[in-house]
């Protein structure tokens, strides 16, 4: 099994316009991404697993695993409401080929620190598979204490637990955990790019980004593994303000943009999302991410 460890691109769940998954779209987004450079691929938060149906949730990953064709390694996202919804997610993964799983905390309830751990530690007891404990808390769910991260790893160690915390500040986490553990925590952050280089002097395993600017993604870690701080900011800027416009709208923000990013590129038939939406990408936005992605592809363009 491939390590995981590097770029680990979210995979973004395209529709038609009948609202079904549009399995063509699937296979060039999954196609793109590793002919960019990707080393893997998983389903989170911005593959609107919460708004799928759970047929449908199963049927994405199969799909993907089929996509996939045996190519980097498959994180599938299994976080639910209960912990028996959570563990036939992560049991399902594992038959269809998975690499790991990743799970978010339940997000109707706010649990006490017992029952949090309660519920990871079911997850592990009921796969070979590791487990990337998320902290979503940024936009979604609850934040997880750092005893609980502490008590998982002494548990069961880490190679079958590791950690995307997303919790602000995302920089100082990193390192609070990273020192916790004396330096045994496995963490990827998942900040879009945002915080990528801040995060990788912190040092961690990978990033989970989105797709849709994934070439300046996979172009800034490399330059950053090569020493190259002038290529790796010269990507990160128009990438950075990017990001930026994403996040005013949070989960929503960022979906629309990805949407229409990956449509743009043609990868998407659609960029239709899932309702309801809080938020739309108007024309002015649209046209400010138009003109930041050509200052980002001009740096691709010279290089």
């Amino acid at each position: 099994m491939s390590s995981i460890a590097g770029i680990l691109p979210i995979v973004h769940t395209p529709f038609l316009d009948d609202d079904s998954i549009d399995v063509k779209s699937l296979q060039r987004e999954i196609d793109w991404a590793f002919d960019v450079g990707a080393d893997g691929l998983c389903t989170g938060m911005v593959s609107e697993l919460l708004r799928l149906t759970v047929d449908e949730r199963l049927q994405l990953t199969e799909q993907i695993a089929e996509c996939r064709r045996d190519r980097g390694v498959f994180i599938v996202g299994v976080g639910a409401e209960s912990t028996k919804q959570a563990v036939a997610f992560t049991s399902h993964a594992e038959q269809h080929g998975a690499s790991g799983v990743m799970a978010i905390p339940p997000i109707s309830t706010s649990l006490a620190d017992e029952q949090l751990h309660s519920y990871f530690q079911a997850l592990v007891k009921a796969t070979a598979l590791p487990v990337i404990v998320q902290d979503a808390s940024g936009y979604v769910g609850q934040r997880i204490s750092l005893d609980i991260c502490d008590r998982l790893l002494d548990e069961f160690g880490p190679e079958r637990i590791l950690f995307k915390p997303e919790a602000s500040p995302l920089g100082p986490n990193l390192s609070i955990l990273r020192d916790r553990t004396n330096g045994q925590a496995r963490i990827f952050e998942g900040s879009g790019g945002i915080s990528l280089i801040d995060s990788f002097r912190r040092g961690i395993e990978g990033t989970m980004p989105g797709m849709e600017f994934l070439q300046g993604i996979v172009a800034i870690w490399n330059a950053l593994k090569a020493g190259d701080d002038s290529r790796a900011y010269r990507v990160y800027f128009p990438l950075c303000a990017l990001v930026s416009i994403q996040l005013q709208a949070g989960l929503d923000g960022f979906l629309a943009i990805e949407k229409y990013v990956l449509k743009k590129r043609g990868l998407f038939t659609t960029d239709r999302r899932r309702g309801p939406l809080a938020w739309k990408l108007d024309k002015e936005t649209r046209q400010e991410v138009d003109r930041l992605l050509e200052l980002l592809e001009n740096e691709f363009r010279m290089n």
